[in-house]
């Protein structure tokens, strides 16, 4: 069913916000003669992150220090590929890297040293997560997998009673989940449901294309360390899933403290299709920022601790993101709108869990309308 293309934000009456905020951004890139997108501390950060993620491989395959010395680097490669996916993959494939758009092609294959593929991710994130942020089953980051719960419209069992307790560890898998299986379910499912719309052929050289991509990953760090460098296969394979289960959790948790917490809604969809609410109004009430005066968090989180703003503005560059921050939230307040936002990052973290907790035991859908 293709309830995707019947769905519609269609509020009662027009608002204002999103036009006169829109107008108050513009103005302030204008008035401060500043470009949207990456400035010179993009640049540098953008070099930081990808050394923090090759050189540690570097180091281990020239050196060959112990397995337990090289643990810590395994480590230190997962943040760096989460970094690199939160700061730099996630600006150039939102079009916010750069005004051109053959640099934010080739910054946004950043994505294949994470092994996954560049359209499927894409369509679940810029398209299925940024239009319908919170709308199960249409937000692919919330949609019922039946392990973890992420939205109040999805049937809870008996393990989600647990879930709080369990679904950190789930997190760790994902990537790796990523690389193996995920990109292929997607190609399919994406196919079938309208989202993926090209052509056959188009999609059999996509398939080729992430077959390529993924054999020359898992070739890079489970088959060269071992043939050319003669490291024991069970020390590489322990420390490869060690970077994946790092990454996994990093990047999960900071996508998840933005949306599934307390205080934000999961509209439902009905039969119509429409969704009685401005799109932009929708963005506020399903998204939280957290965390924004810490500015080593945010320089590594890719200003996603700022979601508000990536949400209403994905294409500026994020590092224009606490700069705006206090425009949105002045606009919203005039609007008599809630921007939500939690203090610190441990805050955020207790209300994801507070949210876990509670759509694992939820009897029915009356508590979940948003």
């Amino acid at each position: 069913m293709k309830l995707r293309e019947n769905v519609k934000f269609i509020a009662p009456e027009k608002s204002q916000f999103f036009p006169t905020l829109k107008k108050r951004v513009d103005a302030y890139f204008k008035e401060n003669n500043l470009s949207r997108h990456a400035n010179r501390a993009m640049v540098l950060k953008t070099a930081i992150l990808l050394a923090t993620y090759i050189l540690p491989f570097a180091f281990l395959l020239i050196f060959q220090p112990s397995f337990l010395a090289g643990m810590p680097l395994w480590v230190i490669m997962g943040l760096g590929i989460s970094g690199i996916g939160m700061s730099i993959m996630h600006d150039a494939n939102h079009g916010a890297y750069s005004g051109r758009a053959l640099i934010n092609k080739w910054v946004g294959y950043s994505i294949y040293l994470a092994g996954a593929g560049v359209l499927n991710w894409k369509l679940q994130h810029n398209v299925l997560h940024h239009t319908y942020t919170n709308i199960d089953p249409l937000d692919e980051d919330i949609r019922d997998r039946g392990i973890v719960k992420l939205s109040p419209h999805a049937r809870p069992t008996r393990l989600h009673r647990f879930q709080w307790m369990y679904a950190f560890l789930v997190y760790g898998i994902l990537t790796l989940y990523w690389v193996l299986l995920k990109d292929f379910f997607q190609l399919v499912s994406f196919t079938r449901n309208g989202v993926n719309k090209q052509t056959r052929r188009q999609n059999a050289w996509m398939l080729l294309d992430l077959i390529l991509v993924k054999s020359i990953y898992l070739a890079v760090f489970l088959i060269v360390p071992v043939v050319v460098f003669s490291f024991p296969f069970h020390e590489i394979l322990i420390g490869f899933l060690l970077m994946h289960f790092t990454s996994g959790l990093v990047l999960t948790v900071i996508f998840q403290m933005a949306h599934t917490v307390e205080g934000t809604t999961h509209p439902s969809v009905d039969e119509t299709g429409i969704i009685p609410k401005d799109w932009a109004i929708h963005q506020l009430e399903t998204t939280v920022n957290f965390s924004s005066g810490n500015k080593w968090l945010s320089w590594y989180v890719g200003g996603l601790n700022f979601q508000i703003e990536h949400h209403l503005f994905p294409k500026i560059c994020h590092v224009h993101y606490p700069q705006i921050a206090p425009i949105v939230k002045q606009t919203a307040e005039e609007f008599g709108l809630v921007y939500q936002e939690h203090p610190t990052f441990w805050i955020a973290l207790q209300s994801h869990v507070s949210a876990l907790k509670r759509f694992g035991k939820i009897p029915d859908l009356n508590e979940a309308l948003g």
